[in-house]
């Protein structure tokens, strides 16, 4: 059971306890039981022989208990008698089985602490802290600790924002009367945390009058730089009104409540924790968290002034350590229990934790952090250096160019490692106008391309049941008979049983206007229009702003329209419709069915906020990627345009695929001038890498607009988006990764080729790696620069060294 923490109140009324337990949203165990009066004598019994043991030295006034001379007593096998038969009253009472349930629940939990609320004095003078409540479910109590909190809090906590700036702790140590004391202990303590926290003493100095010393300590507490631990040393008590009294002096009490509205500024300035190593704090706790002082650790019985030293000093060591209060109390009663339990019987059994349950528990962070800032800082020659780096990390041609290499690289990995998937059938069946089917048609000029050659194309893939075709070919300029040829086909594929659905190209022209199909081709009612521009080599994303008018991207349109036809009730193209189909499918997702996953639900394929913001930088930062490390066979299946037509007996069913009909790297193919859908100047290397596999002679350097539209189509489909992790983000950790070990005091215990060795081994694990996670969940680490940065401050130290010899 996962449970944060638990709040047990324990109430008396007369001879009658009142248990109630509560965590989580409103869950509470009630049970009542008989308070043993037992109990109540074992404890004075206890307390008695205690207070003759520590008869002298105790930092608090005592009742007298009577003279012990005659006849001599064993005062510590007394004591030990009493502790046992103290505890064992305790624990025989609390393991009582009206208790079970509230015992059971706790026991489910693990590792969380029990907020303990008594309402009576002498409730919460027993020793809760060694309750066993693990024991007899055979689990170690130390999981469970208790953590008391009074019965009113009405003080708010102080709303302590973390400090940005390292600094250290602040101590405000308060030394009250020394009459029949020693501080000496606790000074040296303190003072030893000078590293990590910074103290200032207060305490009475010679020729100084009451009044000064209480105003003394009222300036300091309230003081403007805050505190965030108060420790008091001296004699204190219990009060019934005043919330306790604190030894300032010989004969002279400092009460709470005079201090009351110093200690409520120091809370509001950052005061945490109060640290009381005195006698009979229980009072003082109380009133403490009241006032929203967050953790209070006080001592419940008078203490001896040698146990409070042995108690603080490894308090103090603990807390060093960066361990929290809790943890550092619990660490120094533990110390007192096993290490001097002959020589101070009993004494763990007074130390308590207060807190208020909304608070965190207080611990000193290091103050290290600064000297390690200073370190991390570059020199000059560093700077220079990483600037440079930083900027080429920036430019976006050079990117370009190095994520090419990088992704040839990654094919290479994908083929040496097997990693290459077998396909069958690919997903996209691409038919390519090429010079051949040119030719074949006798079309003199293909610029712009026969509308009735298309038609022709249209009809025969329609015959063998292509339910998606994108016609990647702009008709926005009229041809004669051609575009009526062509709007029959698509109109005759549309009203048929099963309409295929119809993604005709777009884009816009120099003046930012769109080019679009003619509406005697095609309406968007129901037809889409998909915007065919690429960019060079990154995917076209859908908008952040869910949908818009038309057009979207070309690919993005195909992959959309072959998942909705597959889904059941979705929008159909239908010829007699009034609506543009595109807000008939934003009218299907948004009525309550976005249950059906189509490639709008990928996070991947949606532009996002990162990225837009990256435009402005003019960066591409996390926008997915074209991978071209996958071959073209796994991708789509290329199909000249003339064997579509001259053999359709050997065309196979094409209901599961997507078609394109695409220029097939003709010279004229192109929109505002010849050959500018072949892109021969930028043939990606892994592209080529993948030809010369499949074939040596293949002397084909371009790369169509409908392949890379093919490539994007397939990403979709299979929801494979590749996304770019900035080159200048790994930089920069690489940076403080390179600075950090070049500071490390390990560098200066090994040789030069021991460090070359370690960074070898460390450049080959990351390539390995990144060039796996490439494969296994689609990100691309950045390897060149990242690299180059760590090394750089490998080879810095002798390059300086060589130049000075």
């Amino acid at each position: 059971m996962v449970v944060s923490n638990f709040h047990l109140k324990v109430q008396q009324f007369n001879q009658l306890c009142y248990f109630e337990l509560s965590w989580g949203q409103g869950q509470e165990i009630g049970v009542t039981l008989a308070y043993p009066d037992a109990l109540n004598f074992k404890y004075q019994e206890w307390q008695r022989i205690y207070l003759g043991f520590y008869n002298t030295e105790l930092r608090g006034k005592v009742a007298e208990i009577g003279s012990f001379t005659a006849p001599p007593v064993d005062w510590h096998a007394r004591l030990v008698e009493a502790e046992a038969q103290l505890l064992y009253e305790f624990h025989h009472w609390l393991r009582s089985a009206e208790l079970y349930e509230i015992r059971a629940t706790i026991a489910k939990a693990i590792n969380t602490d029990i907020f303990l609320i008594c309402n009576s004095l002498d409730l919460a003078r027993l020793p809760w802290e060694v309750w066993e409540i693990g024991t007899e479910f055979a689990l170690d109590s130390t999981k469970f600790r208790i953590v008391r909190t009074p019965l009113n809090r009405r003080g708010l906590i102080a709303n302590v924002e973390p400090d940005y700036a390292p600094r250290k702790a602040k101590i405000l140590a308060i030394l009250g009367d020394e009459s029949n004391l020693n501080f000496d202990a606790e000074k040296q303590a303190i003072r030893s945390l000078s590293s990590v926290a910074d103290v200032t003493f207060v305490g009475l100095r010679s020729h100084e009058s009451i009044a000064e010393l209480k105003t003394k300590i009222f300036q300091a507490i309230s003081a403007n730089s805050g505190w965030d631990i108060l420790f008091f040393a001296g004699h204190s008590n219990e009060t019934n009104l005043t919330g306790g009294e604190l030894g300032i002096a010989p004969n002279t009490a400092l009460l709470l409540s005079e201090i009351e509205p110093a200690l409520t500024i120091a809370k509001e300035r950052g005061l945490q924790v109060a640290i009381f190593n005195s006698c009979k704090g229980l009072s003082i706790a109380n009133k403490l968290i009241d006032l929203g002082i967050s953790q209070v650790a006080v001592m419940r019985e008078p203490i001896h002034n040698r146990v409070a030293e042995e108690f603080f000093l490894r308090f103090v060591q603990t807390l060093a350590q960066y361990k929290d209060v809790h943890e550092s109390l619990l660490t120094a009663t533990k110390y007192i229990k096993l290490e001097k339990n002959f020589t101070y019987p009993s004494a763990y059994l007074i130390p308590s934790l207060f807190r208020h349950p909304e608070a965190k528990l207080f611990c000193i962070q290091p103050f290290r952090i600064r000297q390690i800032f200073e370190k991390l800082k570059p020199t000059r020659l560093e700077a220079i250096a990483l600037l440079f780096i930083l900027t080429i990390s920036l430019s976006l041609p050079l990117q370009r160019w190095a994520l090419q290499r990088r992704i040839l690289v990654q094919a290479i990995y994908r083929q040496l490692t097997n990693q290459v998937e077998t396909v069958t059938d690919a997903p996209i069946l691409l038919v390519q106008i090429d010079e051949a089917s040119i030719r074949k048609a006798n079309i003199s000029n293909p610029k712009p391309m026969n509308r009735q050659y298309l038609a022709s194309l249209v009809d025969a893939l329609v015959a063998k049941n292509a339910r998606v075709i994108g016609i990647d070919y702009l008709l926005d300029r009229p041809q004669e008979q051609g575009d009526r040829i062509l709007a029959e086909s698509i109109q005759n594929a549309i009203s048929a049983p099963q309409p295929t659905w119809f993604v005709l190209a777009a884009t816009h022209n120099l003046k930012g206007e769109w080019l679009q199909a003619l509406p005697e081709i095609a309406s968007l009612n129901w037809s889409l229009q998909g915007d065919i521009k690429i960019l060079p080599w990154y995917m076209r994303l859908f908008p952040m702003d869910d949908w818009q008018t038309q057009p979207w991207h070309f690919s993005n349109l195909l992959t959309l329209s072959y998942e909705l036809q597959r889904i059941p009730n979705s929008p159909q193209p239908q010829l007699d419709s009034q609506t543009d189909l595109l807000q008939q499918i934003n009218a299907f997702i948004k009525d309550g069915n976005k249950s059906h996953q189509t490639v709008l639900s990928s996070q991947r394929a949606n532009l996002q906020p990162i990225t837009v913001l990256s435009y402005w930088l003019n960066q591409m930062w996390m926008h997915p990627i074209i991978d071209f490390s996958i071959p073209s066979q796994q991708v789509y299946h290329s199909l000249p345009a003339w064997e579509l037509l001259e053999n359709p007996a050997m065309i196979p069913d094409l209901q599961q695929q997507i078609v394109m009909i695409a220029p097939g790297g003709y010279n004229e193919a192109g929109i505002s001038k010849d050959g500018e859908d072949n892109f021969h100047r930028d043939l990606p290397p892994a592209v080529k890498y993948w030809r010369n596999r499949e074939s040596s002679q293949n002397k084909n350097r371009v790369i169509t607009g409908g392949e890379t539209h093919a490539f994007m189509a397939h990403h979709l489909l299979t929801r494979r988006l590749v996304v770019l992790i900035p080159d200048f983000w790994i930089t920069v950790m690489a940076i403080l990764v390179g600075k950090s070990l070049s500071i490390l005091p390990i560098k200066r215990q090994k040789s030069r080729w021991q460090w070359l060795f370690i960074l070898s081994v460390i450049t080959g694990v990351y390539g390995l790696v990144s060039l796996q996670v490439y494969i296994s969940i689609a990100i691309l680490l950045p390897g060149i620069l990242p690299s180059t940065t760590v090394w750089f401050y490998f080879v810095l130290p002798y390059f300086q060294k060589n130049k000075n010899a």
